[in-house]
């Protein structure tokens, strides 16, 4: 059960930190959007947690990072320059667009007016290579990044030594010229995904397809999303796209309702087929087992990070009364957590406090992200760091400096210890099991 509207995560993220409008000042440019201090921390650690589960605690995958501008000769390949469309139409009244998909009716939503017939609009963002006026030619900002993968296949497999089964799995940056845009950080123009392309023997890919809708599934659930939250969603025959078996979607109870947060694709030997065929390159594989040259299928599981990045905020999102005042805070899984402690003196004008305080922070900090705060009350201080998802602060009192001991503050159940100042780093390190 979601118990949060769009603008209240809106404006935590832009209050504290998390995301900002991209050239706000200016006025902003529609979907796209920048990461501030916490942000950033937010989602290097979503695909930190990622990486180290597709690439770290696997034998069977390797990485890659691919370049964002490709020969366009690879966008034909994959269908894109063809077929990477939506069907749009436009209102002859307020003259707003809308995508022909989405409309419920013949009329306008906004106005009721009449709508022009649907024309095709691809979604691809075009540039031009080449610095003299006159001399360029046109390639475009990648729509995916899996493509990088499938033209590095041959160079992959023959680096790594690799056997089928075998992954690659890639994060970075995708544009797409979108037209129905909102919700936030849903749908926007820049994004990240972070994707695997896994490589199996044809007939052994619906074993594999199981595999990987069950392992993605069970990864969002492993880092603190409500199974309630969460569902499996299998395309109908006409959504699937032009390269596709099946396809299974992972998706969130958002705040707008049930949306797509993953999609898991049976690609099947499509990609290194079309590759293959428009550049001449022989992209098959031999299996010393069996004697075999065979095209592998894919099994593709491909996820945004910033819709990761906005369900974790919003399954994390809790309210509750505490002596009759609203507390807010972010239950964020403690690997997610931008800021893992916060060090906090109860009074910033004795020096033997802050010194200690800073003494504590410097000895914990390397790892992960501690930082130090004296700029409010110490309730304050709480409030701010709960309201960002801090699992624990540490308090330096008046009785540390006779006692050696500080308060550790959990930042779900708000119940404290007190302990050994020198103890600290331990404490942490095995209360936060960054493993």
């Amino acid at each position: 059960m979601i118990n949060v509207e769009l603008k209240d995560i809106a404006n935590l993220c832009k209050r504290r930190g998390f995301i900002f409008q991209d050239s706000e000042i200016y006025g902003g440019i529609g979907s796209v959007w920048d990461y501030g201090p916490l942000g950033v921390e937010l989602k290097n650690n979503v695909k930190a947690r990622w990486w180290k589960s597709m690439v770290y605690d696997r034998d069977d995958v390797e990485g890659l990072d691919a370049a964002i501008l490709m020969n366009p000769e690879t966008w034909k390949a994959s269908g894109h320059v063809e077929s990477f469309a939506d069907l749009l139409v436009d209102c002859k009244g307020c003259k707003k667009r809308f995508r022909i998909d989405l409309l419920k009716g013949k009329e306008c939503p906004e106005c009721g007016g009449e709508l022009t017939e649907p024309r095709s609009f691809n979604l691809m963002f075009k540039t031009q290579v080449g610095s003299v006026e006159g001399q360029t030619h046109d390639v475009y900002l990648r729509p995916e990044t899996a493509q990088g993968i499938f033209v590095n296949f041959e160079n992959i497999l023959t680096s790594s030594r690799r056997k089928l089964p075998f992954g690659v799995a890639q994060t970075g940056k995708a544009f797409r010229n979108e037209i129905t845009t909102g919700n936030f950080t849903f749908r926007s123009r820049e994004f990240e995904q972070m994707e695997l392309e896994f490589f199996v023997k044809p007939g052994e890919d619906e074993k594999w397809y199981d595999y990987w809708v069950n392992e993605r599934l069970r990864w969002y659930i492993s880092l603190g999303i409500r199974e309630e939250n969460l569902r499996l969603r299998e395309h109908q025959q006409h959504e699937l796209a032009h390269y596709a078996k099946r396809c299974h979607d992972i998706e969130f109870l958002f705040p707008m309702g049930w949306s797509e947060l993953e999609g898991i694709a049976n690609r099947t030997d499509y990609d290194l087929k079309q590759h293959a065929k428009i550049s001449g390159r022989d992209l098959h594989y031999f299996d010393d087992a069996t004697g075999q040259r065979y095209t592998p299928y894919v099994i593709e599981p491909s996820g945004g990070v910033d819709r990761a990045v906005l369900a974790f905020l919003v399954d994390a999102y809790r309210v509750e009364t505490v002596r009759e005042r609203k507390r807010v805070y972010l239950s964020l899984d403690k690997r997610l957590a931008p800021i893992k402690v916060a060090v906090l003196p109860l009074l910033r004008n004795k020096p033997e406090i802050v010194e200690m305080a800073h003494r504590i922070r410097d000895g914990i900090r390397g790892d992960y992200r501690v930082v130090y705060d004296d700029t409010a009350s110490i309730g304050r201080l709480y409030r701010r760091q709960d309201e960002i998802g801090t699992p624990y602060c540490v308090t330096v009192d008046v009785d540390s400096l006779s006692d050696g001991k500080v308060t550790v503050r959990d930042r779900d159940t708000m119940e404290q210890d007190r302990i050994e100042a020198a103890r600290v780093k331990d404490f942490m390190t095995e209360k936060l099991d960054l493993s």
